[in-house]
């Protein structure tokens, strides 16, 4: 079955787009049944906002090598050292 363009209708914004020859190859070697229902602009917006819950919560710490005081975005637990990142990358090295 040859396969051409389709213009399709996007669920949350309803702007008309195209889906190519090209995205439906690749639909297919995934082995994706269904066309998309979002156009690419609120398929991207939809993905970020999935990715991000929000403001990041960090923790203050005192670093273990140095003494300055700093965040971090993990909670410590206490039985490990926890450093800046300045001393995290020196050490990482």
């Amino acid at each position: 079955m040859a396969l051409s363009d389709k213009t399709l209708q996007c669920s949350d914004c309803g702007a008309d787009f195209i889906f190519t020859v090209g995205e439906q190859e690749f639909f297919n070697s995934r082995g994706f049944v269904n066309e998309p229902k979002r156009c690419q602009p609120c398929r991207s917006t939809r993905r970020s906002e999935q990715r991000s819950s929000g403001p990041r919560e960090l923790f203050d710490i005192t670093c273990a090598e140095c003494g300055v005081d700093a965040q971090v975005p993990f909670k410590p637990r206490g039985d490990r050292p926890v450093y800046c990142s300045d001393c995290f990358s020196n050490n990482r090295e």
